[in-house]
C-alpha cells in the first residue's frame, strides 16, 4: 500500500492509502474528538464531534475525519472557529440527553459547552450506538439493538439472547460514553429474572 502526503493543522503528515483523516491525525498526534468512533468498528458518523475542514482543490468544506478518506495534498483543520462552535453546540445537545456523562462533562469543559443550554431530554443515550455496533460486527450476536425513532430512540437488549450471552461478556459496557447502556442491562436482567423459561447461567 502506498503513502500519501497531506497537511493537518499546518503539519506535514504521511499517511498510509486507506487511511482515513482521523486515522492519519492520530498517528501523527494530532487529537480530534469522537464520541462514536472505535478502531474495530466501521465508521458511523453519528456524534459529529469529529468534524473537520476539508481543502481540496480548492474547495473548502465540512465533513468527518472518522469516514473522510485521505488524499494527496489534502489541506486539514481540525480547530477552526466554525469547528469549535459546532462542536459546542453538538455537545450541548448531547448534554441534555446525558447531563451527568463524565465523558461529555470533560468535552463540554475543552469546548466551553453549557450543559444546561438545552431543555433536559434525560435518556443517557447519545446514539452512539457503539453498543449495538460492537455486538453486531465484533461479537457477531446482535443482542443489543435500537427501538422506536427520532427523539425517543433508545437501545434495547433481546431479552431471550441477552439471559444466554450477557452474562459472562458484557465487553460492550466499557465503550459506553453514558449510563444508557448499564440502565438497559439492569432492566434487561430484572426481566430475565422475572421469566421462568429464560435460564441465566451461574456467575
Amino acid at each position: 500500500m502506498g503513502k500519501v502526503s497531506l497537511i493537518i493543522d499546518n503539519k506535514n503528515v504521511e499517511a498510509e492509502e486507506g487511511m482515513t483523516v482521523l486515522e492519519a491525525a492520530r498517528s501523527a498526534g494530532i487529537v480530534i474528538p469522537t464520541l462514536c468512533h472505535h478502531e474495530k468498528l466501521k465508521p458511523y458518523t453519528a456524534c459529529r464531534l469529529c468534524l473537520v475542514e476539508i481543502e481540496s482543490r480548492g474547495r473548502v468544506s465540512l465533513d468527518t475525519a472518522c469516514s473522510y478518506p485521505v488524499k494527496e495534498n489534502l489541506v486539514v483543520r481540525t480547530n477552526s472557529a466554525e469547528i469549535t462552535e459546532i462542536r459546542r453546540t453538538l455537545l450541548e445537545l448531547m448534554l441534555s440527553h446525558a447531563p451527568e456523562s463524565r465523558e461529555l462533562q470533560d468535552y463540554a469543559r475543552e469546548y466551553g459547552a453549557n450543559k444546561d443550554r438545552f431543555a433536559k431530554e434525560a435518556s443517557f443515550c447519545i446514539h452512539c450506538a457503539l453498543c449495538v455496533r460492537y455486538c453486531d460486527e465484533v461479537k457477531g450476536l446482535n443482542v443489543v439493538h435500537f427501538i422506536r425513532s427520532g427523539v425517543r430512540r433508545e437501545i434495547s437488549f433481546n431479552l431471550e439472547l441477552a439471559s444466554r450471552e450477557c452474562w459472562m461478556c458484557r465487553e460492550c459496557f466499557e465503550l459506553c460514553p453514558t449510563e444508557a447502556l448499564q440502565a438497559a442491562y439492569v432492566l434487561t436482567e430484572a426481566l430475565a429474572s422475572a421469566v421462568p423459561s429464560f435460564t441465566r447461567e451461574p456467575d
